[in-house]
């Protein structure tokens, strides 16, 4: 399936199979997924490969008989508007966050889709691979990955990533890809100095995208829970794992919210969206869960606030008001790591680096207080669809009032 036309796609419900086409023996999917991670050299062949493409590789569609007319038939990914020109386009996922979407019973009852096929064999509770939880798999597969793609030999999967997402070397600050000691390396390279401007640099009212992401912004929590982020108990304190009733909370009571979506094809580092002072990091601990929209979007699961993540506290400049900077793991992210985000005291100007990820699709909540920011109408306007938005570093987001 080389592209799925929208109007298709649209008369098409979400993804269903019959748990009847899964092996018997969790083992077979537990060692398929090993295997998935463990592959180098054509990303095509490895855990990230694209859910369009699996009629190309070596044995998944052994695993699940018929998946390639199940991946062919379905919704197997996300439409994005484009920034500017208003274009929708649609983007094939890769295959991991198929293969562990979501780890709630009710929801493996409920909709039996297909990524949760390649985890879960139905019954009545929630079932395990080699004795290991749900959670734990998740976990361990997310550190070998990220210890794989550290290592020498993971270099061999450069090439064909390049070529899988069409990255522009062009405006890379290391254009050599042979100068990246490992996978990891190149995931995290750097681009030149002038590769994102700052629109409206001028204006210090001004707010720009913190990364390379598909966006949407809500006013209001409130907004965000209505349109986008399904899950029952997301709020501002869990979120921030902080007391309700403590300052930090009351100070986003009912926040502004933009939501940052990496995919593995961009460039994984994140900038600063204001002027502002760096202030605390506070790190915290949780699980590896997929931050796919359709995992967010699911009622009574809550992504968010149970994937490992890591609070930046800054302070606005102009406003003096708070905003908090969350960056969030996910499956197979091996670390998050903050650079000029590390330096507490330390001004910021807008587009300036906070930190990285390693690989895998992440992340980024910026919180802003009630009142802080508005949008720009095109972004909200889009979110309320609901549908992200394409964006670059440095794009305006919108403006402090």
């Amino acid at each position: 399936m080389a592209a799925i036309n929208a109007s298709h796609a649209a008369s098409k419900p979400v993804e269903t199979a019959h748990p009847n086409n899964l092996p018997q023996d969790p083992s077979v999917t537990a060692g398929a997924l090993h295997a998935l991670v463990d592959t180098h050299g054509n990303v095509q062949h490895g855990i990230h490969a694209q859910m369009h493409r699996l009629a190309d590789h070596p044995f998944v569609h052994k695993l699940i008989p018929g998946i390639e007319k199940i991946a062919s038939e379905y919704h197997v990914g996300n439409f994005v508007v484009m920034r500017g020109s208003g274009e929708r386009f649609f983007e094939s996922m890769p295959l991991y966050p198929r293969c562990v979407r979501s780890c709630q019973l009710h929801i493996v009852l409920k909709s039996f889709r297909l990524g949760m096929h390649l985890l879960f064999y139905g019954g009545t509770q929630v079932k395990v691979l080699h004795n290991q939880t749900v959670e734990t798999v998740l976990k361990d597969l997310s550190i070998k990955q990220g210890k794989n793609y550290d290592s020498p030999d993971s270099v061999k999967s450069i090439p064909s990533f390049i070529d899988t997402y069409s990255i522009q070397t062009d405006e890379l600050l290391e254009p050599d890809i042979t100068k990246y000691k490992t996978f990891n390396e190149f995931f995290h390279r750097q681009l030149k100095p002038d590769a994102r401007p700052v629109q409206n640099e001028s204006d210090p009212a001004g707010i720009c995208s913190a990364a390379d992401s598909r966006l949407t912004v809500y006013p209001t929590v409130d907004l965000a829970q209505k349109f986008w982020i399904k899950g029952s108990h997301f709020n501002i304190p869990t979120l921030l794992n902080v007391d309700p009733s403590s300052e930090k909370a009351k100070k986003f009571g009912n926040a502004s919210l933009a939501i940052f979506r990496l995919a593995p094809a961009d460039y994984h580092r994140f900038h600063s969206p204001i002027d502002g002072e760096v202030g605390e990091v506070v790190d915290i601990p949780g699980q590896y869960y997929t931050v796919n929209p359709q995992a967010v979007n699911e009622p009574g699961f809550d992504v968010f606030t149970n994937n490992k993540r890591s609070v930046l506290y800054t302070t606005h400049t102009r406003s003096g008001s708070p905003v908090a900077f969350v960056a969030i793991g996910a499956m197979l992210v091996g670390s998050i790591q903050w650079t000029n985000g590390a330096k507490k005291g330390a001004s910021v100007k807008r587009g300036e680096e906070l930190g990285y990820f390693a690989y895998g699709g992440s992340t980024i909540v910026a919180i802003f207080p009630q009142g802080l920011i508005k949008f720009d109408e095109d972004l909200v306007k889009n979110s309320e669809a609901p549908i992200e938005t394409l964006v670059k570093v440095g794009y305006s987001i919108g403006t402090a009032v």
